[in-house]
């Protein structure tokens, strides 16, 4: 017996030995085909989500973009130069996106139904885009926007159905200031359609008294007269959708156009939200991709990135006496920091001019057939500006706003240049002064 109880205890361990391998294996296994499943869930998860996500009519046309090489650029400073072409978007801007994600989170999150109106103030292509997309979701549009503001963007904003209201531009300090009104008319839109529910057993000369409590100018009611369903101020400069438009769409798209060979992106702000968007997204993709601000002049933007305060006390938005002549430029450009810009990634910032702008649009349109407005413009000042800091081989991105068809009456306007000194006489690039 005692020489067959070390081929038992062998049997044994061996049998344990065995049991153990097995119950990991097996278990192994199982865990490659729950993680299998669990794949297969989380992508059929992520299709379903595409698929409920997937836009229709005029909203599917807005993003995709091409990204176009600026021949003349490119060749006059050995960089490849690319521009974003957004102005083919269907509102003619890259505020396209921006309007879309606004309305879009808003109408999510309940803070906007159908049949409500949107608000916002706008100088630049921001209300344009608002009032081409508001349609697409059920609800109407309602801009405060600046008188000094080219008119063929009030005109264009009538068109497409909005409300304008045009106000005095004053600081963003005073209450009357064109985002602080539009501020106020969500709100009063939003107490409206309250007490227009109230109102259903109310008899007519109740209501309509109800109206004239109402702080609307005579020819901005009828936006709310009747069957209002509320207000949502789009607040582009502070609302971080502006932010997620670029970092979710526009970022990614010159990421996947350049194949991630790009190294820096420079654009103007004004909100904010493409500069921080776009260089985030970057900055996320590859840390070494340098990415600038170019800002235009009255701009406090520059300023901070390059010293760390936006102005001095006399300077301080709120202190001047009257609105300065600072720029052409409509929509880029602002004296304080705005939630959007300061989720930007910056390496630097340049400084252009309002000369410059205006030759280098005349050269583009010359040289590239590019016939593009004031931001746009500034926008490929700052990239020739980086190419030269850069030097050549470098590939640098940068974002064509808008067209130069809503800017006709300023940027474009021969007697209106020439009252301050702008008038373009430059055949080359010598305009551009490097720094």
């Amino acid at each position: 017996m005692a020489a067959v109880k070390p081929t038992v205890g062998i049997s044994a361990a061996a049998a344990i030995s065995i049991a153990v391998i097995s119950y990991f294996l097996l278990s192994n296994h199982s865990s490659k085909l729950r993680s299998k499943q669990k794949n297969k869930n989380s992508a059929n998860e992520i299709l379903n989500s595409k698929k409920k996500k997937k836009k229709e009519g005029l909203v599917s046309a807005i993003g995709s973009t091409p990204l176009v090489r600026i021949n003349s650029l490119s060749d006059a400073t050995g960089c490849e130069i690319l521009g974003k072409a957004e102005f083919l978007n269907p509102g003619g801007s890259v505020k396209d996106r921006v309007a879309v994600k606004i309305i879009e989170e808003a109408l999510a999150s309940g803070q906007l139904v159908k049949g409500g109106v949107v608000t916002e103030g706008s100088a630049g292509s921001t209300a344009v885009s608002l009032a081409t997309v508001a349609p697409a979701y059920g609800c109407k549009c309602h801009v405060v926007i600046p008188d000094d503001a080219a008119i063929e963007k009030s005109q264009i904003l009538e068109a497409l159905g909005a409300t304008v209201e045009r106000v005095r531009p004053v600081s963003i300090t005073h209450r009357d200031h064109f985002v602080n009104i539009a501020r106020r008319r969500a709100s009063e839109a939003t107490k409206l359609a309250a007490k227009q529910r109230e109102a259903t057993v109310m008899e007519a000369n109740d209501l309509a008294e109800i109206n004239h409590d109402i702080s609307w100018q005579e020819e901005c009611l009828h936006t709310l007269s009747t069957d209002c369903k509320g207000g949502f101020f789009a607040d582009q400069f502070e609302n971080l959708a502006n932010f997620r438009a670029h970092y979710e769409g526009t970022g990614p798209e010159i990421w996947d156009q350049t194949g991630g060979n790009l190294h820096a992106f420079i654009a103007a702000a004004g909100t904010g939200g493409t500069l921080a968007g776009v260089s985030h997204f970057l900055k996320e993709k590859d840390p070494t991709v340098k990415c600038y601000l170019i800002d235009p002049p009255g701009s406090g933007l520059f300023n901070k990135v390059t010293r760390g305060v936006m102005y001095t006390r006399e300077e301080a938005e709120g202190k001047r006496l009257k609105n300065p002549f600072d720029t052409i430029t409509e929509g880029i450009g602002i004296n304080r920091l705005t939630k959007n810009f300061m989720m930007a990634e910056l390496d630097g910032a340049y400084r252009g001019t309002d000369k410059e702008a205006v030759e280098m649009s005349r050269y583009l349109l010359r040289n590239d057939g590019l016939f593009v407005g004031s931001s746009s413009a500034m926008n490929c000042v700052g990239a020739v500006k980086l190419a030269h800091a850069l030097g050549p081989g470098q590939t640098i991105v940068t974002i064509l706003c808008d067209s130069g068809i809503r800017h006709l009456s300023k940027f474009y306007n021969p007697q209106y240049l020439s009252e301050y000194g702008l008038t373009p006489c430059a055949t080359g690039l010598e305009f551009l002064d490097p720094h």
